[in-house]
């Protein structure tokens, strides 16, 4: 049986202050009517029952996560009680799925991607099912072809194709590459047998569990202790004190690098991953200028600007084009567009000066 785990940890990127407090962009709703994280719940729909979704997310969202997906059984919305990184929470996710299920199947995805349209989304996750039913021992990520040299990405190279799954081109990881610099990315653009890995993943629990214990034993040794107490009295003492020893790893180098059988689903449909300003903008219908605004803004022969802004505060720019205004309580972002990858580099002089404050 197929199972979703969605991943709405909130330790991504701030992008907006609501009431005075700084909410993870999942919470938010990026040009529609549904929060992100709503929004992938919404996706399921037709493929995984609500039983069978499991939100993992930071304990100090549990309630914002619950009062968003009323629809979901609020026993099925998991509060990590601290930051341990993907690798032991999918290995949590996956106890609590092998729990239920022994043979359980689970595609683990992200709160904030942008996917359409559903068919197609659907139609690659039956296909990667289909492989794991082949070869129970399959791990499936799914691909997007590049559009762009993107530098923020991690990258999977394709090996032999797989014919296996008719309509789908599927190939086996010839090898995961991190993300690059501006020329390495060109080079993966030109080569053609390169995608962007993006995050989203199909396996048997008990593979995952299986490819953990393998490769990250003390990892899996504190995952296998909280496992002894699912549907116990002391679950959530145990959960705690367990999660908080592990030593985090992101599932990437705990697992993906490393295991042998893994196959890669070139993805049909459309995938936008909200980490960076013209993400959004690509949400937004631009004016007649190309301006994706949010907010109260002012143009004055002004076109292709990406503007945000909080409600009471007016953004005004005269003679600008290609750049990026975000203002928000506590700090004010301008760029040209073509310099957005640079924003890691703010990042990190903020964090060498001591002002974290402003991340």
């Amino acid at each position: 049986m197929l199972h979703a785990v969605i991943m709405a940890g909130g330790s991504g990127t701030r992008f907006w202050p609501a009431s005075r407090q700084i909410k993870p962009k999942q919470l938010l709703k990026m040009g529609g009517a549904r929060t992100m994280l709503q929004t992938t719940f919404d996706r399921l729909n037709g493929l995984v029952s609500s039983e069978h979704v499991l939100v993992l997310t930071n304990q100090q969202l549990t309630d914002a996560v619950v009062a968003q997906l009323p629809d979901l059984p609020v026993e099925h919305i998991v509060g990590e009680p601290c930051k341990r990184d993907t690798a032991p929470c999918i290995g949590v996710a996956a106890s609590l799925v092998q729990a239920a299920d022994k043979d359980g199947i689970m595609v683990v995805m992200p709160s904030d991607h942008v996917i359409e349209p559903r068919s197609e989304f659907h139609r690659a996750i039956k296909a990667g099912v289909k492989l794991i039913e082949q070869d129970p021992s399959r791990i499936v990520t799914f691909g997007i072809r590049p559009t762009y040299a993107a530098e923020s990405f991690g990258y999977i190279q394709r090996g032999a194709g797989i014919d296996s799954v008719p309509g789908i081109a599927a190939f086996s990881v010839e090898r995961f590459r991190e993300k690059p610099n501006r020329a390495t990315a060109e080079e993966y653009m030109a080569a053609g047998t390169f995608y962007w890995n993006s995050g989203i993943f199909l396996w048997k629990a008990s593979t995952i569990l299986e490819a953990l214990e393998s490769f990250e034993p003390e990892i899996y040794n504190h995952i296998e202790n909280i496992a002894k107490g699912i549907g116990t009295k002391d679950f959530q003492t145990v959960f705690a004190t367990e999660f908080a020893k592990i030593q985090g790893k992101s599932i990437d180098f705990a697992v993906m690098e490393r295991h042998q059988n893994v196959c890669v689903i070139e993805a049909p449909f459309a995938w936008d991953d909200v980490g960076s300003w013209q993400a959004i903008a690509r949400l937004i219908k631009p004016d007649g200028q190309g301006n994706a605004v949010d907010g109260p803004y002012l143009p004055i022969d002004s076109s292709n600007m990406i503007i945000r802004s909080e409600a009471d505060h007016l953004i005004v720019t005269i003679g600008m084009k290609d750049t990026i205004v975000v203002h928000t309580q506590d700090a004010t972002l301008v760029a040209p567009k073509e310099e957005e990858e640079r924003v890691r580099d703010v990042v990190k002089q903020l964090t060498e000066l001591g002002h974290q404050q402003y991340l």
